[in-house]
């Protein structure tokens, strides 16, 4: 799906600068990039780059310097012109669907007799979905999928490999569930009395709205009474675990091994880095940031960046760490002077001696 610069260019909303007239088949990183292939400078880190790069051209911001011999596709965000040439010259992952619906039960599938499926909606060999489920139209469910009793499935869906989804959870339009993730499994509630732990019934739900996509091993607890609810446009990366109860609003971002505690309120634009933890019964406010590895344990304000264990202001939490670096340094030296001083305070006493 090749095409010239000229040509991308118009699709992604980017300026030529240079000679447009070259061809480009694909997408590579800036250190990689071969002359038949387009690259991108959204990071300054990778700036030396633009002296080496062979790709045949690179989108870039209009403010970053850029070497005279380069083709340039200026766009104002060069990250998201990136993905839109992505898009253009690779393409989404495409599903095997040989059209109109398809429903392979004779291959090892079971489908209930009540389940609704919609048209253009491709179940695969060994996918089972119970009775009175919804499935809405063009979806596509793996192998190993397994979809429970009344549970409804909005369009254009998208369920990999062994995907669960339990009895009476929602998934809106759009949805993409990356392989073995689980949606609805009960919630860790139980009632401790007398030294054992008695489960709770988990009688809630969880809620999946439109467009969120999931990466592989996510778990999101359904709620014990209410719902979970994973906001529209939210993104997770792999193996992240969502408490009962717990509210995620609309385009969060949660990278790799994330963990939020039951009812825990999330709001709108949040970004949790990678191996964030989150106490129970918190409320995290809209645009906040908390960077990773990091330990909340309590509220954090809207538009708050915060760090470390515990999550403090972000600007003191780096400040903390970069002290940290010379604590054994400072243990040193309070050692050594605690030493001179136990030495003034000796010869301060023989003094005192000796005068009586």
């Amino acid at each position: 799906m090749g095409m010239t610069l000229v040509q991308l260019a118009e699709r992604i909303g980017a300026k030529v600068v240079g000679d447009g007239s070259a061809r480009v088949n694909g997408c590579a990183a800036i250190e990689n990039a071969g002359p038949d292939e387009l690259t991108f400078l959204a990071n300054s880190k990778y700036v030396d780059f633009l002296q080496t790069t062979r790709a045949a051209a690179v989108i870039i911001d209009p403010k970053t310097p850029c070497p005279d011999r380069m083709v340039r596709l200026v766009a104002e965000d060069p990250y998201f012109a990136f993905r839109n040439a992505m898009i253009e010259l690779h393409g989404f992952r495409s599903h095997p669907n040989p059209g109109g619906t398809a429903v392979h039960a004779r291959n090892g599938s079971t489908v209930d007799a009540k389940t609704t499926i919609g048209a253009g909606t491709f179940v695969h060999p060994r996918a089972v979905v119970e009775s009175s489920a919804t499935i809405g139209t063009n979806c596509v469910l793996y192998p190993g999928v397994y979809i429970g009793q009344d549970a409804k499935l909005g369009d254009d869906c998208v369920l990999f490999p062994n995907v669960v989804v339990y009895d009476r959870c929602v998934l809106g339009n759009r949805v993409t569930l990356h392989a073995n993730t689980v949606i609805g499994q009960d919630g860790f509630g139980y009632a401790t009395h007398k030294g054992a732990h008695h489960k709770i019934p988990q009688a809630g739900i969880v809620v999946i709205e439109d467009d969120v996509e999931m990466g592989a091993g996510c778990a999101i607890e359904r709620a014990a009474i209410g719902e979970t609810r994973i906001g529209k446009g939210s993104k997770f990366a792999d193996l992240i675990s969502i408490g009962h109860g717990t509210t995620i609003g609309a385009h969060c971002l949660l990278v790799s091994l994330v963990g939020v505690s039951g009812s825990v309120e999330i709001g709108d634009y949040v970004a949790l880095g990678g191996q964030v933890g989150v106490t129970g019964h918190l409320r995290i406010g809209h645009r906040a940031q908390v960077a990773a590895r990091s330990a909340v344990v309590q509220d954090v304000p809207d538009g708050t960046k915060v760090g470390g264990v515990p999550a403090i202001e972000l600007d003191k939490a780096k400040r903390n760490a970069l002290a940290g670096l010379e604590l054994y340094e400072l243990v040193k030296r309070v050692r050594a002077l605690e030493r001179e001083l136990a030495k003034v305070n000796q010869q301060q006493q023989t003094t005192k001696s000796s005068s009586l």
